[in-house]
């Protein structure tokens, strides 16, 4: 009898030990139920990083990728977010083109560690702001409080780079080239744009952001949107769309690399525009803003052409190795398209070699900035979808696609 009493307190406690296991891991285990998968990390805001560092060995770079370099599973959390934390520097910013993924050796991370004081901390190729939304996603899973600092941080470097006119430069602490100008090249500014306004909206991840702090980063995120509407191009009178980098003191289009000239560039503000359009309550400078820009993609849209890549011997350049290339082709079943850069004032579609020479066609660009650069996009016509709606809900009484 004394046995079974014994036996039975034992499982009771052992019950009771399960039970509040079960009640500490509610919160993640719910979240998972509501996501209907369980808590990730997205590879992808982070991919290009990646690719740089395994295929391009960056001078500025404190470690090397080794051969075949293990990498972390996207749901081993806290090993990535450890990394994120050992790339981060004194300044609270990152550095560019490294895998987070990547299983780093106890001596890559030695050398990560006595370098953090290299301030070399940008917001280009999906950097700072990637690592950011990625720690407070780890907090808000974990609980882990490491994390949720390194991601406050990283939230105060984001507001001390900004320039006191909105805009943010691809650099901080700024560097004496291009690189000071605002840039919306590769989602720089607007991935800024997207964390602050989570921030501001009180997005799930973001909940353990103080008040103070989010008072701070809504003043931040509305001088980053007053910014955007003054960036936006006007030519002879009309609003079109914006450039890849504008100049950090007049505001107007400017040089970045020598083949990406002062022009409009349809790829960039496509993602402007469908962040001007998530903005809840619009006011009526952001619909002009967006009105004016989906009007300028219907008329800047090129139909019955397709760029085809063809077979080409390679070809080895001072910059890459060149294994085919690209011709443009008559389709009439080929969806519209666009070019990624529009003259200013003319609007003629153009295309630019690294001798910062313009040229109108793709024929005339040397092939190894032909076949390895980006020169046309589809990415308006996400813009034109989402329109109707948008409008609908904002400015049922303006339609500027109506004919």
């Amino acid at each position: 009898m004394v046995k079974n009493f014994r036996r039975r307190g034992l499982l009771l406690k052992a019950a009771g030990c399960f039970l509040m296991t079960a009640l500490v891991y509610v919160p993640l285990f719910a979240q998972n139920a509501q996501s209907a998968a369980p808590v990730q990390i997205d590879p992808e805001p982070f991919a290009d990083a990646s690719r740089h560092w395994y295929g391009i060995a960056e001078k500025t770079n404190v470690i090397f990728a080794k051969p075949n370099q293990p990498r972390y599973k996207p749901r081993e959390l806290t090993a990535i977010a450890d990394n994120i934390l050992l790339y981060q520097k004194d300044n609270g910013g990152w550095p560019k083109n490294y895998d987070i993924f990547a299983i780093l050796t106890p001596e890559q991370k030695d050398s990560l560690i006595k370098a953090k004081s290299v301030l070399n901390t940008t917001f280009d190729n999906g950097t700072t702001y990637t690592h950011v939304a990625a720690l407070a996603q780890v907090y808000t899973a974990t609980g882990v409080a490491k994390y949720k600092e390194a991601a406050l941080k990283g939230l105060t470097f984001i507001l001390s780079a900004q320039y006191a006119n909105g805009g943010w430069p691809q650099y901080y602490p700024l560097e004496e080239n291009y690189s000071r100008h605002i840039t919306y090249n590769d989602g720089a500014m607007m991935g800024i744009m997207q964390v602050l306004k989570d921030v501001v909206d009180k997005k799930k991840d973001y909940l353990f952001v103080d008040d103070a702090h989010r008072r701070k980063i809504e003043a931040s995120y509305l001088k980053g949107l007053d910014c955007i509407l003054k960036t936006q191009i006007n030519d002879d009178g009309k609003l079109t769309a914006w450039c890849q980098q504008h100049d950090e003191v007049t505001l107007q289009p400017a040089w970045a690399r020598k083949f990406e000239p002062p022009s409009i560039c349809n790829g960039e503000s496509s993602e402007i525009v469908l962040f001007l359009m998530s903005v809840d309550k619009p006011g009526k400078q952001i619909i002009n803003a967006v009105q004016n820009a989906v009007a300028w993609f219907d008329a800047s849209k090129i139909l019955h052409t397709r760029v085809k890549v063809v077979q080409a011997p390679p070809l080895q350049t001072p910059y890459r190795l060149s294994t085919s290339d690209r011709v443009i082709v008559e389709d009439e079943t080929a969806p519209p398209i666009w070019t990624r850069y529009y003259e200013l004032k003319t609007h003629r579609p153009l295309f630019c070699n690294r001798d910062s020479k313009v040229v109108y066609s793709l024929a005339e660009v040397d092939r190894e900035r032909r076949d390895g650069y980006g020169w046309y996009t589809y990415a308006p016509q996400k813009v034109l979808n989402a329109y109707p709606s948008w409008r609908q809900k904002w400015a049922p009484e303006k339609n500027v696609l109506s004919k």
